[in-house]
């Protein structure tokens, strides 16, 4: 295979990334070096350089990847759906997140670093991903809500985006926090991110179908 290759970069980038996902599975983004990345990869430290400039431009890679892998379910999503299934709709999509507590984790504690450290080329090839994510939860919409305007969707990205930042913390609790909050007299409930994520869509979409006369979902009991 010819150095400098398009197939040769796509695969060392691929592995960098790779080797990023496993370290920030234990170990916390400060503490996380460009030596350490290296070190998991099958070629020299200083090559990362040659795809990757900082840290922050690899981590924000690995957003991006976890972006195209929530979109690729959400399509799935939306070509399997019919509106007689949008009572399902609040827990299938909660679970498309599910899959993706690395970006919720991402998104909750390092995001504004990721995006200050890393070059315009690199950013907007991210953004590009936050775009298609948008759109994509715009068709999940339409197709199971088609009475929903474009204003009634574009309320529901506006307020479930912003609150995507926030579930990581609330459903990934260390023990030492939750002493904490029991020693402050702060109630805890403990909530997986399909539950939480469920919620929202839920209340949401109740709110929304109300302007158009439908009931919108309605939660199982167990």
């Amino acid at each position: 295979m010819p150095k400098g290759s398009e197939e040769l970069t796509n695969s060392r980038k691929e592995e960098i990334v790779n080797a990023c996902a496993q370290l920030y599975e234990t170990v916390p983004f400060k503490e996380i070096t460009l030596r350490e990345i290296g070190s998991k990869t099958s070629f020299t430290r200083t090559s990362i350089y040659n795809y990757f400039h900082t840290k922050e431009e690899i981590f924000l890679a690995l957003l991006q990847r976890e972006y195209e892998a929530w979109i690729a379910d959400l399509n799935e999503l939306a070509g399997k759906g019919s509106v007689r299934t949008a009572g399902r709709f609040p827990a299938a999509f909660a679970q498309t997140l599910e899959k993706r507590r690395c970006m919720l984790k991402l998104l909750s504690m390092n995001t504004w670093d990721l995006e200050a450290g890393s070059r315009l080329e690199n950013l907007t090839a991210f953004k590009t991903a936050y775009r298609d994510s948008l759109a994509a939860v715009s068709r999940c919409l339409e197709k199971f809500f088609p009475e929903l305007t474009a204003k009634d969707r574009q309320e529901f990205i506006y307020a479930l985006y912003p609150f995507l930042f926030g579930v990581y913390p609330y459903t990934a609790s260390t023990e030492k926090q939750i002493e904490a909050m029991e020693r402050a007299q702060v109630p805890f409930v403990r909530y997986s991110v399909r539950e939480i994520v469920g919620l929202l869509v839920e209340k949401l979409l109740a709110g929304l179908c109300g302007r158009h006369g439908r009931n919108g979902t309605k939660r199982k009991t167990k």
